[in-house]
This record gives structure tokens, sequence and C-alpha cells, in this order.
């Protein structure tokens, strides 16, 4: 696609952040660009224009950056996925393996319900664990995973493997 340099120019490596090896990619100034930011809303919700999604879903804290403008979208509702402890009413939760430990999100237990269908967005798309984690909460709640959405995948890690099948994986820049 023509625009993915344009893309690509506005994300930032960051070298050895948040720890020494890593090449963390910065896509804050594509969020201060409005073309940039536009083209990027647009790119990941367009494969899921043609799906009935009644929801976005948002992890944490980056996927709700994106999570929201894509809701609006695709004319649908928006529920956060936060961090453990962070939301004021009952709440359904997961656990998830990280790198070293564990974590765990939740979202309110009457934010999905039975035969919702479902979109999970994030930022990216690394080892798969927390887009795994938000597929399994929405399931056990009786909603539907149509699809995940990202605007960054680093394909080594293959986190796409964690995810289930019957979900459409999209990702607007492979790195």
């Amino acid at each position: 696609m023509h625009d993915m340099p344009e893309l690509r120019r506005l994300i930032k490596d960051v070298p050895d952040y948040p720890k020494p090896g890593i090449v963390f990619k910065d896509f804050t100034p594509l969020l201060a660009d409005p073309r940039g930011l536009a083209l990027a809303v647009e790119l990941m919700a367009n494969p899921f224009r043609t799906q009935r999604v009644d929801l976005v879903v948002g992890a944490e804290s980056r996927g709700f950056i994106f999570g929201i403008a894509i809701a609006q979208a695709l004319s649908a509702g928006f529920v956060p996925v936060r961090k453990a402890g962070k939301l004021p009413r009952a709440v359904r939760g997961v656990s998830y393996e990280l790198e070293y430990g564990t974590d765990r999100l939740e979202m309110h237990a009457d934010a999905v319900a039975r035969g919702v269908r479902v979109l999970i967005v994030d930022d990216l798309l690394a080892t798969g664990g927390t887009l795994a984690a938000c597929s399994r909460l929405i399931s056990e709640c009786g909603g539907d995973t149509v699809g995940h959405t990202v605007l960054i995948e680093l394909t080594a890690l293959k986190g796409r493997s964690k995810l289930p099948d019957q979900a459409l994986v999209h990702s607007v820049l492979e790195y």
C-alpha cells in the first residue's frame, strides 16, 4: 500500500527500552500527525467494515487510543479491558502468562453479553498474551470475537499463533 512508508516514518525506534536488547516501536509521533492518525485508524478498521461488530474491546492502555476511534468508525460501542483493580464495579477477569510471571486483565462483568460480536484492538501484537487473554475473557462472557486488529505486529515473536483460529487477525504494519 502506498501509504505504508508514511506510517513507518512516523514510528520511531527506541533502542534498549524498556530494557536492554529491546527496540521499542514508539508510535506517539503518529498520534500527533492528523493524517497519520486518521490513516492508521482507517486501515485498522477497514477489514471489519463488512462484519457486524457490536463492541470494540481495547486493552489497557494503548488499545484505548485506537479502540475508541475504531468503535466510532464502525458505529460500535467501546469496552475497556483493564489491569486488575482498576474498575469500580463487579468484574470478570483472566490471568495470563508474561515472559517473567503473570498478569491479570479485567472488564466489568456485565460489559459483554452472550452473542455480542466483539473486535479486539491493541497497538501491538508481540507474544500474543494480551490479545489471547482478551479473547478468553470475551469467550467466558459468551461473546464472539470476530477479529483482532493492531497497528504493529512483531512477526518474529509469533504471537498470532496464540489467537483463536476462527477470528481474523489484522495488522497494519509488520516488523
